[in-house]
């Protein structure tokens, strides 16, 4: 018995250790991008390395936002990021719709909606910008915004939350006189929290990441977001390593920042997502 105990804790120290190795090689190509954007460009290419920059500077940082448009496309990636907040409450609300109220075909349109997750986003970009083009919002912040602010992914995982949620409290708010828009916003969004910030977190991380769609949509530069800007730097300032990794930087930190600080909702909205 003692030694199998041994051998054991010997198997869960040597998986700890492999993990421990693998997080370390996973972790510093991020490592050498945040410590290289605090070193000048001359630094960078020296030869052998330095891994701690010997005389860290925020020129780099700086020059983002003076040479370059970073602020323009900050401004455009945080209008994006807002909407797309406005967007979460929307899901909200039909996941609601579709979790406690009854009207025909209900079943058949929750399918339908269901059956959209199966279609590839890069099937209906073209029906979709010939759509906005007709209506006149091709390169606007409308036409870039829009078509994300509703998603069947998060419809579904409000639905699948809200149907765990009692009807007796529903009920009882109508008795007391409350109107249907007051159960939403007193009742039902305090009551899904959880399930809130996990849809939270991934409508900013792609909002904050959003690419393909603004760079179809969008022929004015004043338009382009973070990671459309994040390309052009690499392509004008190919050879400028320092800024380059200076622009990944201030990309990839507020993400990070984001999703340390709420982690701990990411299991737990996808688990009560399967409550029923």
């Amino acid at each position: 018995m003692d030694t199998a105990h041994k051998k054991t804790k010997a198997a869960k120290w040597i998986v700890a250790i492999i993990l421990a190795i693998g997080g370390i090689l996973m972790v510093l190509p991020f490592i050498w991008m945040v410590l290289s954007s605090l070193k000048t460009d001359t630094e960078i290419m020296q030869f052998p390395p330095t891994i701690l920059p010997q005389d860290p500077t925020m020129d780099n940082f700086k020059e983002l936002f003076s040479a370059f448009h970073f602020f323009v496309y900050f401004k455009n990636t945080m209008i994006i990021v807002i909407c797309s907040f406005g967007g979460l409450f929307l899901n909200a609300m039909a996941g609601f719709g579709f979790a406690k109220y009854k009207f025909k075909g209900k079943n058949f349109l929750f399918y339908l909606v269901l059956a959209t997750m199966m279609i590839p986003g890069q099937v209906t970009m073209i029906p979709v910008y010939l759509i906005l083009n007709a209506m006149g919002l091709t390169n606007t912040m409308a036409g870039i915004v829009l078509p994300g602010l509703v998603g069947a992914f998060g419809i579904f995982l409000f639905r699948q939350f809200m149907s765990t949620i009692s009807n007796e409290m529903f009920e009882a708010a109508r008795l007391d006189g409350a109107s249907e828009w007051k159960i939403f916003w007193r009742i039902v969004l305090p009551v899904s929290r959880p399930v809130l910030a996990v849809q939270g977190i991934l409508t900013f991380i792609g909002a904050w990441n959003s690419f393909l769609w603004p760079l179809i949509v969008a022929n004015d530069e004043k338009y382009y977001t973070l990671s459309i800007g994040l390309q052009l730097l690499k392509g004008q300032y190919a050879s400028n390593y320092a800024l380059q990794m200076a622009g990944s930087t201030f990309m990839i930190i507020p993400i990070i920042i984001v999703f340390l600080v709420f982690q701990k909702y990411i299991l737990q909205g996808f688990n009560v997502s399967g409550l029923k």
